[in-house]
């Protein structure tokens, strides 16, 4: 059943106690009925609009019937591959998978997932991965959200530390001696923390992709993808940087506000010719000052995970930094085949 043949009548109720929960299905990311939360900025319509997959997409809803609420929503990005179709969640974004409001119970949770597999397996959709956002973002939330995927039957795929820095606390309070003393050690040599235009996304592009070419590494994301983001979501998307006392970058970074309270350092970089200033320490002192001005609670370091596996000496620099950790977890889970799929 292709995508464009999806309508907003296309709703099944869970079968649950009082009947109060119904799944809708569509092929537009635009809810029906109004969200009982605020959505994570990759979760938002707008969002998910630009996550342009070369297959179908389908955005799952669950909704409460006596309230007239959106209270739980999935988006999944289908593919065919060499072994079938694939989907997963998110499709171009630090993580997407099922977002819901608080009172939702496990229950409800877990009957709506079920519907998504059958709904998918009825598509012949063979292979099905979910990559929620680090605990720290909800922690009840995500030890739910486990559980219900543990008990369908989900492995866990991938297991990542995601560091952050409270903001809440004092940054150089956190920060290991050493990390300290180079922190100090830039203020002396004249570096400064500066937010910086985005017209110069292009020189920053050029900055960020050479620094991670010194390193062996590649960019995740073209110019043309940051500049739309940028111009999309304009409150939401920042270029921070350190400059020297001639005014030359030292290091730079893409900043994401992904909600009110959570502002993640996407893009960080600098060049092996500062490496003895270690100009990123001043980076995240600024984020963190600009995080706790804005009254947000976390800032969101990322994970450590490189496509060879876990870049040690990253993590060790988070920790350094005064990071704490938080579990991410990846879900994977091989969904039957149409003829054992339930009847929907």
């Amino acid at each position: 059943m292709p995508a464009s043949s999806l309508a907003s009548a296309l709703v099944w109720p869970l079968p649950l106690p009082g009947e109060q929960y119904a799944v809708r299905v569509l092929s537009a990311p635009e809810p029906v009925l109004p969200l009982a939360y605020t959505p994570w900025l990759y979760l938002t319509p707008a969002h998910l609009a630009l996550q342009r997959n070369p297959g179908e997409q389908l955005h799952f809803l669950l909704e409460e019937r006596a309230a007239g609420q959106t209270v739980a929503q999935l988006a999944v990005f289908e593919e065919e591959t060499a072994t079938g179709v694939v989907a997963r969640s998110p499709w171009q974004a630090p993580f997407g998978a099922v977002q819901a409001a608080e009172h939702v119970p496990a229950a409800a949770l877990r009957a709506f997932l079920e519907v998504v597999e059958q709904q998918l397996a009825r598509r012949g959709v063979r292979h099905l991965t979910l990559r929620p956002h680090a605990f720290v973002y909800q922690p009840r939330a995500s030890a739910q959200l486990s559980q219900v995927l543990t008990a369908l039957g989900y492995a866990v795929e991938l297991a990542e530390l995601n560091m952050h820095l409270p903001l809440h606390q004092s940054y150089s309070g956190r920060l290991h001696p050493s990390e300290r003393r180079r922190l100090l050690k830039c203020e002396r040599h004249g570096l400064r923390f500066e937010q910086e235009p985005p017209l110069l996304l292009p020189l920053a592009y050029e900055f960020l992709r050479r620094c991670r070419e010194e390193k062996g590494q590649t960019l995740s994301m073209s110019l043309e993808r940051l500049q739309e983001l940028f111009q999309k979501f304009p409150r939401q998307h920042f270029l921070f940087s350190v400059r020297d006392a001639q005014g030359e970058w030292a290091a730079l970074t893409v900043v994401v506000q992904v909600s009110d309270d959570v502002l993640y350092n996407f893009y960080p970089a600098s060049p092996l010719a500062y490496n003895s200033l270690s100009p990123v320490v001043m980076l995240n002192a600024g984020l963190h000052a600009f995080g706790q001005a804005s009254g947000m609670r976390l800032l969101d370091l990322g994970t450590s995970t490189l496509p060879t596996g876990l870049n040690q000496s990253l993590l060790q620099f988070k920790r350094h930094l005064g990071g704490i950790p938080s579990l991410k977890l990846t879900f994977a889970k091989a969904l039957p085949t149409p003829q054992q799929a339930s009847p929907g």
